[in-house]
């Protein structure tokens, strides 16, 4: 709004230089770019990602499959816990030794962790498999998907925005250097002949 009523207020103003007028255009072209061309780049990159992690998420559901494991034995707490993921949950997951059968049909005995608070032999709990029995991941959820791809766009518009008003600034910016070196210069020619000096007087 600050570049409309700029541009208003230099229309007709007789102490209006040129650059005034250019740094008014430059606000508003900054401003219009910022209201539509950011939202449309969040949207394009928001677009891209959802289509993207969707698309991860049908593969994952794919490629991993939730098994049924029987707890052998219960294991100590490991004292590190590098897994953000398992360490804010690890209060409610016990860890143990557990026999599986994979999707291909192969047994399988390891460590995992069980989602039961006080683990006993022959307990049964779920786990998430690839096809080989290895343990992975659970499966992205789609909802979680599409708030990172929003996320991601939401990003995306506040970084044009941003990058259009840093542009801006800096055309600003060299505008009041080139004004300020274009004073010096007029201030060097007066010399020390200014005021009343040289006037006759």
């Amino acid at each position: 709004m600050r570049a409309i009523g700029g541009l208003w207020r230099w229309r007709h103003n007789p102490l209006r230089r040129t650059s005034d007028l250019v740094e008014a255009w430059v606000a508003l072209v900054a401003l219009l770019l910022i209201l539509a061309v950011a939202p449309v780049i969040g949207s394009l990159v928001g677009g891209v990602a959802q289509d993207a992690l969707q698309q991860s998420v049908r593969d994952q559901r794919v490629a991993r499959h939730l098994v049924t494991a029987t707890v052998v034995r219960k294991l100590d707490r490991s004292p590190l816990d590098t897994d953000p993921e398992t360490s804010g949950s690890r209060d409610l997951r016990s860890r143990v030794i557990a026999d599986w059968t994979a999707p291909d049909g192969s047994g399988h005995h390891a460590a995992a962790l069980a989602d039961l608070k006080s683990p006993h032999r022959g307990d049964h709990f779920k786990i998430w498999t690839d096809l080989h029995g290895q343990i992975v991941a659970r499966p992205l959820d789609p909802t979680t998907a599409t708030t990172h791809a929003v996320l991601a766009g939401v990003g995306a518009a506040l970084l044009a925005a941003g990058a259009v008003e840093g542009g801006r600034r800096l055309i600003v910016w060299r505008m009041v250097r080139r004004r300020y070196a274009r004073w010096d210069q007029a201030w060097d020619r007066a010399g020390p002949d200014w005021g009343r000096t040289g006037t006759g007087s």
